[in-house]
């Protein structure tokens, strides 16, 4: 029997998705509890791996049972063995077929940036920040550039293993929130650090280093040292992973609801 989890979790308390030698990581935390449970090992897939310190609230797992169980006990029961920083939202029965990276054809990631002189205190490590004053129409207009299908190189880690650097973005929003800014972006997929690296150089655009048609000639150029620096990925919430209607699974469609991740 294969399931499919959601998933939320606070980045700020792992070492990143992936499981390492030494534990500490969100799958790691996830494949001890699910083996409580399921009373044997069990081997989780993800829809997309997160670095260290970045957070979900529509991450998606699955995994094959080798028991039968209730989905409450996949959410509420495996919630119990979880730490408080992770948790499961819901469970659901998929086909053998089913694949939560391969049969997703949409991640949708949110960046939550403050905005204000002063550093952060309630929001440290659940944004970003920047104490210049950021230009939201300027980087509204940057954003623009970004729509449709482009060589990302120029916001690509440098040990980045995709395939290809071409990507098709579906949207790329900036908007403002009193001192919050969001911004939201939606691709078939996205390369290694490629969120963080926009929001960078959308911050450039921002504080005027740059006016918005320099967005696009970075992605003309394809040279990742001419874009702005990596930022922070304290902001950056994976808030969705689409998937085609007849999965059944309740997961994508209101990726960018009003309002901030998770609530």
């Amino acid at each position: 029997m294969r399931v499919a989890l959601g998933l939320e979790y606070d980045g700020s308390a792992f070492h990143g998705w992936q499981t390492q030698p030494a534990g500490g990581t969100v799958q790691d935390a996830l494949e001890k509890a699910l083996a409580q449970i399921a009373g044997e090992p069990v081997a989780v897939v993800c829809a997309g791996r997160t670095d260290a310190g970045v957070h979900a609230t529509g991450q998606v797992v699955h995994f094959d049972s080798p028991v039968k169980r209730p989905l409450t006990a996949w959410v509420r029961g495996v919630n119990t063995f979880l730490p408080p920083s992770v948790a499961v939202r819901w469970a659901q029965p998929v086909g053998e077929d089913f694949h939560a990276r391969f049969s997703a054809h949409g991640r949708c990631y949110r960046y939550i940036l403050l905005n204000q002189p002063q550093r952060p205190g309630v929001w440290h490590r659940r944004a970003g920040w920047t104490h210049h004053p950021l230009n939201v129409e300027r980087m509204r207009q940057a954003a623009a550039f970004l729509l449709g299908e482009h060589d990302f190189s120029a916001f690509r880690a440098a040990d980045c293993q995709a395939k290809s650097p071409v990507k098709m973005m579906r949207r790329a929003d900036v908007a403002q929130s009193g001192k919050l800014i969001v911004f939201d972006f939606e691709a078939g997929a996205f390369l290694q650090h490629m969120v963080r690296n926009l929001v960078g150089s959308l911050v450039y655009i921002g504080q005027g280093k740059h006016p918005p048609g320099w967005m696009a000639e970075l992605l003309r150029a394809r040279e990742r040292r001419l874009a702005a620096p990596t930022f922070s990925a304290a902001g950056l919430y994976l808030v969705g992973v689409r998937y085609a209607p007849h999965w059944g699974l309740p997961s994508g469609d209101d990726c960018f609801r009003p309002g901030l991740p998770g609530l």
